[in-house]
């Protein structure tokens, strides 16, 4: 600040343009004390940082920011300036004073979601194909009934040599266990669904244009299943060519591959994930019924959903017979190829001294086969297990859950039986035609099944959860064991699941609302597991990110539209509350931080996560450019439901 300088009234909106190497400079030395590229509470500056006209022609202005909001504000636009090129740029008051809820929405629907949208062709495989879990050259896998593909990624890799891609075939028939090991160290991207558009600068002449999809963010690259379904609900206003193609390529993913899968990753060729094809296409209908395609990509949709229906989730193993009910129990053979050992590090230590080996040295010996422990090949069927579930990991899962008819999965394929009796008596007359391509095994074709048969599989199943999944002392539903024909005594915030699919009473709601959520409500929001659940934390018992004291997105999602499905208004509003007012909180005080789980025992640091695998969406300097994509989802979708943003922010 020069002598003569006018400073501003603090309520008057005033801009300056500034050097941005300069000041980021200097902002960063007098405020980012602790030096990690960010200004947060934690930091000890003075958090006042005089800002002024660097432009000697313009008229000399400066003003105070202050607060560690304002001056993380001013940090990311400073640096994102500097992204784009600028030497100078101008900085108005108003940006910096922005309301979080505001800046929140709009950094979420104008970068953040298209910074995460991808698509495999020639303009953008070079940033969809890259996986940061795993260092190899980029390699595809195209399925064998799509040579049109194979061609065409054969022609880029001959045409950008640079880009090294390497194209292989999957093979014909069924995709094994054994296949998916064999090219555990030869791991690639799994093809996507393609369209042919034409070219601009030629009216005859088209090409080849991959389907966008969304990825979650941090190191996670690639189309996954439930995330993409939260972050597509919230596309809806702003990127619906992206929630088309995410459902598109799910359609694409039942097709070749015969399930959603977990990611279209090689090394998930084995697994899916939790089942929500026919709740997002059911919403992507209500917005785009008007448009003349719609209907039959609705169609579309539910053909493949009842494909995976009964081709994954209601075939063995994964169906039980006895109850009727389905498990999470993928394919595979040995330690997931994605995960460092460490992660591992509990199962493997015992083993170490048995064998006198390093935790690596064990890793490897028994993923080569070198050495074979029973006890090892349990463990990691259930791990597969686990990672299917989307709750990877947790003590309810951990173990055991291939074992279980969880309360999660089943109200999941109850609401696609509810789901395709509603679309087929609703949309199509009451009856469905199954063609060639979305036959099942067994599936007679052409063969047309009517709307009251999925009415029926829906009550069969409502029966079964409410027999052995509800259990009327606890007011609680419970993960069932197949195996020991008993329930787990480990709880879950997923009990509330049965109010989002309809499949409760009004008695059992009552008493979800009574006895459950006081297990797992706390100042952020819901935890995933109940302490009991998660035990004493220990170095055989480590802590997991899917137990308690940590919240995740999906949960608080479902968990509010149940309760409001049940008329408890109140709770959906205090929960919702809660958890959208962690968010925020969090994102002013921490330079504008988003991540995948919070810790919501907590509302000052509810981002600092210790479990094993961090905390995707806080590895960045500067200014965050992605958030986590199922968070923007929340944050997109729910913060008009509050009367008021105030309260929200803290002021």
């Amino acid at each position: 600040m020069k002598a003569g300088d006018q400073v501003t009234a603090s309520n008057e909106d005033v801009s300056v343009e500034v050097e941005v190497g300069a000041v980021m400079r200097d902002l960063l030395e007098q405020e980012d004390t602790d030096k990690d590229g960010l200004i947060t509470v934690d930091d000890r500056g003075p958090k006042n940082f005089p800002l002024g006209n660097y432009n000697k022609h313009s008229k000399s202005t400066t003003f105070a920011v202050c607060g560690e909001y304002q001056l993380s504000n001013l940090l990311q636009e400073l640096f994102l300036a500097g992204k784009r090129g600028f030497n100078t740029v101008t900085i108005k008051r108003s940006q910096l004073e922005e309301n979080p809820v505001h800046r929140i929405r709009r950094l979420i629907s104008t970068s953040w979601w298209d910074n995460l949208t991808r698509r495999l062709d020639a303009d953008g495989i070079q940033l969809a194909a890259p996986d940061p879990k795993m260092k190899y050259s980029l390699r595809i896998y195209v399925p064998p009934g799509v040579p049109e593909q194979f061609a065409y990624y054969s022609a880029i890799a001959r045409e950008q040599p640079a880009i090294h891609l390497d194209v292989q075939w999957l093979p014909e028939g069924e995709v094994t266990a054994e296949y998916i090991k064999s090219i555990n160290d030869k791991p690639g991207t799994l093809a996507l669904d393609m369209e042919t558009v034409q070219m601009e600068e030629q009216s005859d002449g088209k090409k080849s244009k991959g389907l966008s999809f969304i990825v979650p963010g941090g190191h996670f690259n690639e189309l996954y299943n439930w995330d993409a379904c939260f972050c597509a609900l919230g596309m809806l206003d702003t990127h619906l060519d992206v929630l088309k193609g995410v459902i598109k390529n799910f359609v694409f993913e039942i097709k070749h591959y015969g399930k959603v899968l977990n990611a279209n990753r090689s090394y998930y060729l084995g697994r899916s994930q939790p089942p929500l094809l026919t709740w997002l296409a059911l919403k992507t209908f209500n917005r785009t019924k008007l448009e003349p395609d719609s209907l039959d990509n609705l169609k579309t949709a539910i053909l493949a959903a009842r494909k995976e229906y009964h081709g994954w989730w209601m075939s063995k193993p994964r169906l039980d017979g006895d109850s009727g009910l389905s498990r999470y129990r993928p394919i595979g053979k040995g330690a997931p190829p994605e995960c460092h050992v460490e992660v591992f590090a509990h199962v493997f230590m015992p083993y170490t001294k048995k064998y006198g080996m390093t935790l690596e040295e064990v890793s490897q010996a028994y993923d080569n086969g070198t050495i074979i422990e029973p006890e090892l090949d349990l463990f990691f069927d259930h791990d597969r297990a686990v990672r299917e579930s989307g709750h990877d990991t947790s003590n309810r899962v951990e173990g055991v859950v291939a074992d279980l008819a969880t309360v999660d999965l089943n109200c999941l394929l109850y609401q696609i039986e509810v789901d395709i009796a509603f679309a087929t008596r609703t949309y199509f007359d009451g009856k469905l035609q199954i063609p060639a391509e979305f036959c099942a095994v067994g599936d007679q074709v052409d063969k047309v099944e009517l709307s009251s048969l999925w009415t029926e599989r829906a009550e069969r199943r409502k029966v079964s959860m409410n027999q052995l999944l509800w259990n009327e002392r606890e007011g609680m539903y419970f993960d069932y064991n197949t195996i020991a024909k008993q329930q787990s005594t480990a709880d879950s915030v997923t009990c509330l699941w049965p109010l989002w699919c309809g499949a409760a009473t009004d008695h059992q709601a009552a008493r979800l609302v009574e006895a459950g959520i006081p297990k797992f409500e706390y100042a952020g929001g819901l935890s995933s597991t109940s302490k009991e659940t998660r035990g004493t934390v220990s170095e055989a018992n480590p802590q997991k990110q899917w137990d308690y004291p940590y919240g995740w997105a999906p949960h608080q999602v479902l968990a509010w539209d149940g309760l409001r499905r049940y008329g408890f208004h109140e709770e959906a509003n205090r929960l919702m509350y809660r958890w959208l007012h962690m968010l925020t909180e969090t994102f002013r005080n921490y330079n504008g931080t988003m991540c995948e789980k919070y810790d919501v025992t907590r509302l000052d640091c509810a981002h600092k996560v210790d479990a094993e695998y961090g905390n995707q969406g806080r590895n960045f300097k500067y200014a965050p450019q992605t958030g986590f994509v199922h968070l923007s989802m929340v944050v997109e979708l729910k913060l008009d439901r509050l009367t008021t943003t105030a309260d929200l922010v803290g002021r």
